[in-house]
């Protein structure tokens, strides 16, 4: 990757100095967009916390099994991907287009290296379609002004929010900033959302120093939560089966999946 990629506008914000968390993702994950010091400090993180690259490829796989199941079981088909990462294979619009070519779907990021590939996500299907807002997930009223240009708020919408409110550190505006979203789509709506976690019967004890250096060596600054905590940004929602469990778990295909330190569930807005 060359920074001559990145249009003009996000060239003064893209820091290629310092990892970031897109492009860390992507290196565990096994993509090419990413820079040295995102290698230098994603092994690192992954030399203190060895289940670092298993916890990316889960919440990858979350995210395929969701879109699928809201896609096919659930009739969905819009789609609001807040903090959707670099893209790399099978983005959301892909896996639900893939079931019903007239999905509509929104990215949300404010990322400069994200606006880099957002092309690459605006290539859906005909009948549907795509569309990429810069909005940050901290003001979510402009989140769904943005997204109400291709989505239409009347109907359901799958709010997809996955390893984004990790980096909300207050609890609070965490739980404010979903209830907002959720206000502003209709019954029938879902929440879809991966978090890590603490929590020792996941393993996720090892997340505590892990996070403190890369709030040290990294950014942006990142947080994990407990059950609890975790479980509150569904209070009014209605968990489907199998509720609140590790992402690598949740209606995995296979019976034996390991539980990894991050938490996934989808619920249904009554």
């Amino acid at each position: 990757m060359s920074e001559s990629q990145y249009p003009s506008g996000a060239s003064g914000r893209l820091n290629t100095g310092v990892a970031h968390n897109a492009r860390v993702w992507n290196y565990w994950i096994g993509g090419k967009d990413n820079y040295e010091v995102d290698q230098q400090v994603g092994d690192r993180v992954a030399s203190m916390f060895p289940v670092i690259r298993d916890v990316a490829r889960a919440d990858r796989a979350f995210l395929g099994r969701a879109v699928r199941f809201l896609t096919a079981d659930r009739a969905v088909r819009q789609f609001l991907d807040i903090g959707t990462g670099l893209p790399t294979l099978d983005n959301t619009h892909e896996i639900a287009q893939r079931i019903a070519p007239e999905s509509r779907v929104v990215y949300v990021d404010n990322d400069p290296i994200v606006l880099v590939h957002a092309r690459s996500l605006l290539t859906g299907a005909p009948q549907g379609a795509t569309d990429y807002i810069d909005a940050d997930v901290h003001h979510p009223d402009s989140v769904i002004e943005g997204a109400s240009a291709t989505l239409d708020l009347e109907r359901p919408v799958a709010v997809m929010m996955l390893g984004i409110l990790n980096f909300v550190l207050d609890t609070d505006q965490a739980q404010d900033i979903v209830r907002r979203i959720m206000a502003s789509v209709p019954s029938g709506s879902y929440l879809v959302l991966t978090h890590p976690t603490t929590d020792t019967d996941l393993g996720g004890e090892g997340n505590i120093e892990a996070m403190k250096f890369w709030n040290e060596n990294a950014t942006p600054p990142i947080t994990a939560r407990t059950r609890a905590e975790v479980s509150a940004f569904f209070d009014g929602l209605d968990l489907l089966a199998p509720g609140l469990v590790s992402c690598s778990q949740w209606r995995a295909e296979s019976g034996s999946a390991a539980a990894l330190p991050q938490f996934g569930a989808v619920a249904i807005k009554p």
